[in-house]
């Protein structure tokens, strides 16, 4: 079984697995469109996280987890279940550890997605302007932290793997910015 792994699993898998590689998905891109009511947020004031969108032509990098035992898929996906609740779609795409590769180096990855069909997915938040996912990111809290931790470790991740996210990076700068200008209005 493999995983991929876009977001906070890049970082934080919380299961045991057999191999980890850095690569991406083609054909979609990642976007803080989904809502976040259980970790990073709550029902009052959701947080954003990131889902994938279809962008045809666009890659997505990310970490994929090999799981071999079959007590640890169990686990493994027992885990998922919970943790990826608010993801609505599971998809099995190809995944690529080389830009220049014709041929994925794992077929049927498993990859958990939020659509955007409010009637499959509540939480779904959509596109919004850069200031005001920002904004919402910063004012944003629950269970597992402040949003902001989210978008900055992901952000020190991508670029761990050599990732530069423009709409990750973008929003990070834009978060830091408006968290600037805070405290200097405070002082």
């Amino acid at each position: 079984m493999w995983v991929f792994g876009y977001g906070s699993l890049i970082w934080k898998a919380g299961f045991n697995y057999d191999q980890r590689l850095v690569g991406f998905i083609k054909d979609y891109r990642r976007v803080f469109y989904q809502g976040s009511t259980d970790h990073r947020g709550t029902l009052d004031y959701p947080g954003r996280t990131v889902t994938l969108e279809p962008a045809e032509g666009k890659v997505c990098w990310g970490a994929a987890y090999k799981v071999s035992k079959k007590e640890d898929q169990e686990v493994a996906l027992t885990y998922l279940e919970v943790r990826e609740k608010q993801y609505d779609q599971k998809a099995y795409l190809d995944f690529f550890t080389e830009p220049t590769a014709t041929s994925p180096a794992v077929s049927g990855i498993m990859v958990y997605i939020a659509s955007p069909d409010k009637k499959l997915n509540r939480n779904y938040l959509g596109p919004a302007s850069l200031e005001d996912i920002a904004k919402q990111i910063i004012h944003a809290e629950g269970p597992s932290g402040p949003n902001r931790d989210y978008l900055f470790q992901l952000e020190k991740a991508l670029l761990q793997i050599g990732c530069k996210d423009e709409h990750v990076m973008d929003l990070a700068n834009e978060v830091r910015g408006i968290l600037s200008q805070g405290e200097l209005t405070a002082s």
